[in-house]
């Protein structure tokens, strides 16, 4: 099942968005060169080893594009592929598989650079109970591709905008005037609005974590830029009270420290801002 902000609307917005961001008036090097007429095939070439994602995506791209185009696709999203391996099959007007060549093979490559980094680092923590999450450290305009490539990936999505979740960062606690002052006047708005919004408030110490269990009223806690020892006595104060994430400079060298802690999430700016793009190709036969 898609989440929820995978909806029909959403994609069709992206896809025409980006054709026209792509091609404009026109993809004028195709149509100038290939006869109208002209018919062909293409492959999408595997050229390195990792989780294909977007695969789903593309065979919409095409079929956007061009609806006679006949898509036949060989792998599906959240496969394991190795160099050489073949994607999908694009066949019909020529100059259409060029106009969409591009757009599919953006999307494709940086999503599955994400599912791979995302199942290479969820690997490493199944011994755990914690759960690898994405952030809204995203790319402006792609968020929707980026967050979807997470969970193909294997991991969880956090909100995924401002508007899907209260997350009272340490920013918040300050210019509300504390924690307290934070988490009750989140809960005050949200009654007034009639907003069904789960809470989440970051914490940077013990005593944070400590004035957090006072107040009550939140369904998660972060645990910000802790050191272990602090983390698994954070963990250890606050039990099965509420849901646990750790957050803040964490790489994949400290992702098993991290999640021998204890905590249920951990999330991961880099998962999506710092990720290396898979090698895919599309070339005629």
């Amino acid at each position: 099942m898609k989440p929820s902000y995978l909806t029909e609307e959403a994609l069709s917005t992206f896809i025409s968005a980006a054709f026209a961001e792509d091609i404009g008036p026109g993809d004028y090097s195709s149509l100038s060169s290939i006869p109208e007429e002209k018919t062909g095939q293409a492959r999408l070439l595997i050229k390195d080893d990792g989780i294909i994602a977007g695969i789903e995506l593309a065979e919409r791209i095409f079929k956007t594009f061009d609806p006679r185009l006949q898509v036949e696709l060989l792998v599906k999203d959240g496969d394991e592929v190795k160099y050489g391996d073949i994607g999908l099959i694009v066949k019909g007007a020529s100059a259409s598989i060029l106009s969409s060549e591009r757009l599919v093979l953006n999307c494709m490559q940086r999503m599955s650079g994400i599912a791979t980094l995302t199942h290479r680092l969820t690997e490493k923590i199944l011994h755990t109970k914690a759960r690898l999450m994405d952030t809204r450290k995203t790319t402006p305009n792609f968020r929707l591709m980026e967050k979807w490539a997470v969970l193909i990936g294997g991991g969880v999505n956090h909100r995924f905008a401002l508007y899907d979740m209260v997350m009272l960062k340490d920013n918040h606690v300050d210019f509300a005037g504390g924690i307290r002052q934070a988490i009750e006047g989140s809960r005050t708005y949200l009654k007034a609005n009639k907003l069904d919004l789960k809470i989440e408030i970051e914490t940077r110490n013990l005593d944070e974590v400590k004035q957090v269990l006072e107040v009550g009223g939140v369904d998660q806690i972060m645990l910000d830029n802790m050191d272990y020892a602090t983390m698994r006595e954070a963990v250890a104060m606050i039990g099965e009270q509420y849901k646990t994430e750790a957050s803040g400079g964490i790489t994949e060298d400290t992702l098993v420290d991290v999640a021998e802690c204890g905590v249920d999430y951990i999330s991961m700016g880099a998962l999506t801002h710092s990720v290396k793009s898979l090698d895919i190709s599309l070339k005629a036969f």
